[in-house]
């Protein structure tokens, strides 16, 4: 049996491998490596236990640090695994900095590489998203878009040939574990003391964490006054890095229409998505999800990341101001059910299906 590695690191890669290796694993041997770098009880372990992950065979424990010596140690530990593994292929997801790192361990040792994920583009190098997807398209020998603009990108830049639309496997994963929602996932939410949260009937949910967003009191309150004034309480889980500047602003301004909570599961949050009213994000992934279920969002960027989030104005994007985010939370919104960009639920399947022509 051919041998896989799949590298992963970040929350919105444990959601993708879930469904994926489920698929892999009939065919493949899969080596598992974690990189540590969402390294967090609540930001780690918890997708592995709740969506049935099977347990890394490597944890190489890199966090924190710039992007250069992030990037660095993943880089030279992965060389050491892919070498010790010497695996038929790498399998990466998205643009964080243990997906560039484990495709550059992987090409100088010749190693084909398949990205899930590839092909998005923001439009600018300012982000470090940005870089890692595109480098990592360039090295890989297998590129995998979930959706028709994605094509378009790596189409431009000449790598059409090695590239095929799969469909979102955010998307498989948000189908299969919605259906297996019972409510008691929305009875786990703990705020910074430990105390099971109470939700109220109606509510927003927000998730913020890049660091243009959270990096200084102006532009994080700035989105929290527009919270504050809406008509129901908002449900933010916060990011650790990002814990004591939100605790101290809510305090400082007296604000009580903001819940601020622990970082929460795939499942709580797929919930949370499901219940809210309407959505306020700066993730890719929960702008995604709030598309998914036909719930109206805000993103707080400069730069579109989906644009099939984007139709019929289902997804807007916002400066992070009370003004705006409140004027472009107060349209309505329909969803056109026939408008299905992110594939049929079954990308997983593909997925695996090509690596398996590939490695014919």
């Amino acid at each position: 049996m051919k041998k896989i590695c799949s590298v992963v690191g970040a929350r919105p890669q444990f959601i993708k491998l879930a469904v994926v290796s489920r698929v892999l694993r009939k065919h493949y041997h899969e080596v598992l490596i974690h990189t540590g770098q969402h390294y967090d009880h609540n930001m780690s372990d918890v997708f592995f236990e709740e969506m049935d992950i099977p347990k890394p065979d490597y944890n190489l424990g890199v966090s924190g640090g710039s992007h250069g010596q992030m990037t660095g140690q993943m880089l030279m530990k992965l060389e050491e695994v892919f070498l010790n593994e010497k695996p038929d292929m790498v399998l990466l997801f998205g643009d964080t900095n243990s997906t560039m790192a484990a495709a550059l361990a992987a090409v100088k040792l010749h190693i084909p590489i398949c990205h899930v994920e590839a092909g998005n583009r923001f439009g600018t190098l300012e982000s470090p998203e940005e870089v890692n997807r595109t480098v990592t398209d360039h090295l890989s020998a297998i590129n995998l878009p979930c959706t028709d603009s994605s094509l378009v990108f790596l189409e431009k830049e000449g790598l059409g040939e090695k590239s095929t639309v799969v469909g979102d496997p955010m998307y498989d994963a948000f189908c299969y574990y919605t259906e297996r929602l019972d409510g008691s996932e929305l009875t786990e939410i703990q705020d910074f003391a430990g105390n099971t949260v109470t939700l109220p009937e109606k509510f927003y949910y927000m998730t913020c964490h890049r660091q243009e967003n959270t990096d200084t009191d102006e532009k994080l309150d700035g989105i929290f006054s527009a919270m504050e004034a809406l008509p129901y309480p908002t449900v933010y889980p916060v990011h650790p890095r990002n814990h004591n500047r939100a605790e101290r602003l809510c305090n400082a301004k007296g604000y009580k229409n903001i819940i601020l909570t622990l970082p929460v599961g795939y499942k709580t949050s797929i919930s949370l998505v499901n219940k809210a009213e309407k959505i306020v994000t700066d993730s890719g992934g929960v702008q995604r999800e709030a598309f998914f279920a036909g719930k109206p969002c805000v993103t707080v960027l400069d730069f579109v990341v989906w644009p099939e989030t984007m139709h019929d104005g289902c997804n807007v994007l916002a400066k992070p101001n009370k003004e705006d985010i409140l004027t472009k939370l107060s349209r309505e919104v329909i969803f056109d059910p026939a408008y299905q960009p992110f594939g049929d639920g079954h990308s997983a399947e593909k997925i695996v299906k090509i690596m398996k022509e590939y490695l014919a």
